[in-house]
C-alpha cells in the first residue's frame, strides 16, 4: 500500500455502531491512523446504552477530526445510521466502517489515489474475512480484485454485482448526493444489496485496486450474531429475498438489463447454494416455508436468468421449481457445496440426455457432457476409521455419465489443511483402482432408485459406465497431524492429464462419524473426532495428550449441562 497520499484530507470515514462498547474504539483509532487523508471521522452511535457514546466522546475530547453523531431513537437496522453519516460528511470522498471491523493502514491512502488518479466515482479494493478468534483470513470476492483495473462503466464488468459490500469502496460524496444514493431506512437487513444496486445503476466509472483496504472481522461465537451470520430464522431468508428483489428491480429500472441479469445469477451462485446447504441444519417446518418462498422468487426467474448462472445453483433451482414439497435435502446441500459434488445415482433420459433423478425427468443435466473435467461435480465418499494401529482412510470416486471413465482416474493427492492457519499436516499419493462390481448397479451409492422408474420407460435409471467406481485406501499417521481442526482436501489426476480439485462426502454408519480415543507413542492419548461440516465435507477435530482430551471433555460436558 502506498504511505503517502498528494491530496490530503479528503476524506470522511463514516462509522456505525449499536451496543458495541467492545470494539467500536478500536475502529474509531484505526480510521484515525489512516493519517492526513482523512479530513474526518464521523461516529454515528445508533442510541446505544452500553457507554459506547461515553467512548466516544472521550475519544472526540482529544481528536478534532473525529465528530460524534447521537441518534435518540435506535433504528434497528444499518442504513439509517449510514445515511446520517453522509448528511454530515463536509469531504469530498466518503467511506463506512462497521464499528467491530477495522481498517488496515493505508487503506484511505490506496483507495484515494485510485478515485483521484483515475477521475472516478468509485474506488474499491478487497476486502478480508477475519476469522476470530483464531485470526484466520480469508479474501471476500479476490476474483475482481486481482490487478488494479478502470471500468469506465459497471456493465463492462458485470461480476462487479457479485460485491454487494459498501465497506470496501470509496465513493465521491457529490456523486452520491447528485443521485440521491441512500441506504434503505430503518430495520432492513442487506441493505448493503440495495446501496449497491442504486450505485451501480447511476454508471459510475470505478476504480478497482488488488490491496487490502477493510476487514471485516467474524466472530462465529458472539452472543449476538451479524446479519449474514444469523441465518436460523426464516425472517433471515426472507429479507435476503426481499433485498436482492429490491436491487434487481433497480438495475432493471434504470436499464442496466445484463447487470440485473447478472445480479440473478449471483443469487442462484451465491445465496441460493449457502442456504440450501444448511437446509439439514434446520426442522421440517422451516424447510417447508423456505421452500415454498424460494419457489415463489425463483417463479420470476425467466429462462435467461436460469442459463446465465453457473451450474450448480442452476440446478439446485431447477429441482426446487420442480417439486412442490422439499425433497434430495442431501443431494442437494453435496451440489451446493463449494467445490459442488454429484452423488450418485446417475440415470439418463431414453434419448442419453443426463438427468437429476429418474422421478425428475424435467431437470435435466446435459451440460455436465462437455464441461471440462476440472469443472465437473465429481463425488468422492471418505471414510476414516481411527485405530490404535494403523487409522486408514478410505476414498471412493463415483462415476458421472461416463465423464471419469473418458478421463481415466490415476490417482488421488490427499492433504488435510488446519482449518485455521491454512498449513497442510499431511500430504498423501494415493493410486485409483477400478471397482468393477458396481458397474451399472447403483450399489453402494448411498440412495435408493426411485420407485417410478422401472414404470416409466422413456428413463434409464442406471449407473452407465463400465466402471462403477474407483477406489483407494492410504494410511494417515493422525500423531503428526497435532491439534485443532482439519480439513480433507484432495485433488484427482486423470490420464488424460487433467485434474479436478474437491473435497470428500463424509460417510456415515456404523463406527464413523464419531469420537475415539486411541493411543498415540507421540502424544500418549489422541481424541479422534471425524465429522460432516455443513456441507456434507469430511473434516477431523484431534486433541492430543491428557491435557488436550480432558479439555475437550469438560468443554463437551459443560455444553450439555448448560
Amino acid at each position: 500500500m502506498q504511505a503517502t497520499h498528494p491530496h490530503p484530507s479528503q476524506v470522511c470515514v463514516i462509522v456505525i455502531g449499536h451496543d458495541d462498547a467492545a470494539h467500536v474504539t478500536d475502529a474509531v483509532r484505526s480510521a484515525l491512523a489512516q493519517g492526513p487523508a482523512v479530513r474526518e471521522v464521523i461516529a454515528v452511535d445508533d442510541c446505544s446504552a452500553d457507554g459506547s457514546p461515553d467512548l466516544l466522546d472521550r475519544l472526540a475530547r482529544g481528536e478534532p477530526r473525529l465528530k460524534v453523531v447521537r441518534r435518540k431513537v435506535n433504528s434497528g437496522g444499518c442504513g439509517s445510521p449510514r445515511n446520517d453519516g453522509i448528511d454530515a460528511a463536509t469531504a469530498p470522498y466518503v467511506m463506512f466502517l462497521d464499528s467491530d471491523d477495522v481498517l488496515p493502514p493505508g487503506a484511505v491512502d490506496t483507495l484515494l489515489s485510485a478515485a483521484v488518479g483515475h477521475g472516478t466515482e468509485v474506488a474499491a479494493g478487497l476486502c478480508i474475512r477475519r476469522e476470530l478468534p483464531s485470526g484466520r483470513e480469508v479474501p471476500w470476492r479476490p476474483e475482481l480484485y486481482t490487478r488494479p483495473v478502470l471500468v469506465p462503466h459497471p456493465s463492462h464488468r458485470t461480476r462487479l454485482v457479485h460485491d454487494t459490500l459498501c465497506v470496501n469502496k470509496l465513493y465521491r460524496t457529490g456523486f452520491l448526493r447528485e443521485h440521491g444514493i441512500r441506504f434503505p431506512e430503518g430495520r432492513f437487513p442487506y441493505e448493503d444489496f440495495v446501496f449497491t444496486a442504486r450505485v451501480l445503476a447511476a454508471g459510475p466509472r470505478l476504480a478497482l485496486v488488488p490491496d487490502p483496504v477493510y476487514v471485516w472481522q467474524v466472530r462465529r461465537s458472539a452472543g449476538r450474531l451479524s446479519i449474514s451470520l444469523d441465518r436460523a430464522g426464516m425472517d433471515n431468508w426472507r429479507s435476503r429475498l426481499t433485498a436482492h428483489g429490491m436491487a434487481y428491480d433497480i438495475l432493471l429500472a434504470s436499464g442496466e438489463k445484463r447487470l440485473a441479469r447478472a445480479a440473478r445469477a449471483a443469487f442462484l451462485d451465491h445465496s441460493l447454494r449457502m442456504y440450501a446447504r444448511e437446509l439439514g441444519l434446520r426442522g421440517t417446518g422451516y424447510r417447508r416455508e423456505w421452500w415454498a418462498l424460494t419457489r415463489a422468487y425463483l417463479a420470476t426467474f425467466d429462462a435467461g436468468d436460469l442459463a446465465s448462472a453457473p451450474a450448480p445453483g442452476r440446478v439446485v433451482a431447477q429441482v426446487v421449481m420442480a417439486s412442490e414439497e422439499p425433497r434430495d435435502l442431501d443431494r442437494i446441500r453435496e451440489l451446493a457445496s463449494r467445490p459442488a459434488r454429484l452423488t450418485p445415482p446417475c440415470p439418463r433420459a431414453s434419448d442419453g440426455t443426463p438427468l437429476w433423478s429418474a422421478d425428475l425427468p424435467q431437470v435435466t443435466l446435459e451440460h455436465l457432457l462437455f464441461r471440462p473435467v476440472r469443472l465437473l461435480p465429481v463425488a468422492v465418499d471418505a471414510e476414516l476409521r481411527p485405530r490404535a494401529r494403523a487409522t486408514r482412510l478410505r476414498l471412493r470416486l463415483h462415476e458421472l455419465y461416463g465423464r471419469m471413465t473418458e478421463a481415466g482416474p490415476a490417482g488421488m493427492d490427499v492433504e488435510f489443511v488446519h482449518r485455521e492457519n491454512g498449513s497442510v499436516g499431511l500430504g498423501l499419493r494415493a493410486t485409483l483402482l477400478p471397482d468393477y462390481s458396481e458397474a451399472g448397479s447403483g450399489v453402494d451409492s448411498g440412495f435408493e432408485a426411485s420407485a417410478d422408474a422401472s414404470a416409466d420407460a422413456s428413463v434409464d435409471s442406471s449407473v452407465d459406465a463400465s466402471v462403477g467406481s474407483w477406489w483407494a485406501e492410504v494410511p494417515v499417521d493422525l500423531s503428526a497431524l497435532g491439534s485443532g481442526t482439519w480439513d480433507l482436501r484432495l485433488r484427482l489426476r486423470f490420464h488424460d492429464g487433467s485434474a479436478r480439485d474437491t473435497t470428500a462426502h463424509a460417510v456415515a454408519g456404523p463406527g464413523l462419524l464419531r469420537r475415539t480415543v486411541v493411543p498415540s507413542r507421540r502424544h500418549g492419548v489422541l481424541l479422534v473426532q471425524p465429522y460432516a461440516t455443513h456441507s456434507g465435507s469430511l473434516a477431523l477435530r484431534l486433541a492430543p495428550g491428557r491435557r488436550g482430551t480432558t479439555a475437550v471433555l469438560r468443554r463437551r460436558l459443560r455444553r450439555l449441562f448448560h
